[in-house]
């Protein structure tokens, strides 16, 4: 498969974010610290989080999102060329030609017109 230049670019930018982490904070009402929850093997994980650390936190998770975002983009982009491709090598064969249904309604018209005046 030939990569595009859109995919080429998402790759990149996929390349370039350079922390992640599962997961939200929370705060823990009026306290200085967060709650990070995580889905990990089907459980709910959570660590506590320290107030200065919650940039560092957030940033990751904002770079796991991100990246996720990225990577939907990239898969469509994938898969509408997968698609073009197939539609390239397998193209639809001819099915037998419906009749224009102007032509049917005016013929089926014709006829009831001849069969009143009969």
């Amino acid at each position: 498969m030939k990569t595009t230049k859109k995919m080429q670019q998402l790759l990149e930018r996929m390349a370039c974010v350079d922390k992640m982490e599962r997961g939200k904070l929370c705060k823990m009402g009026s306290r200085p610290h967060y709650n990070h929850q995580r889905w990990e093997n089907g459980r709910n994980i959570v660590r506590y989080v320290a107030g200065a650390q919650k940039e560092f936190v957030q940033e990751a998770i904002d770079g796991y999102n991100t990246f996720m975002t990225l990577a939907e983009r990239y898969a469509d982009e994938v898969i509408k060329h997968t698609r073009k491709e197939q539609a390239r090598q397998f193209p639809k064969k001819d099915r037998r030609k419906k009749p224009n249904r102007a032509q049917n309604s005016k013929s089926a018209q014709g006829e009831e017109s001849t069969l009143k005046h009969d």
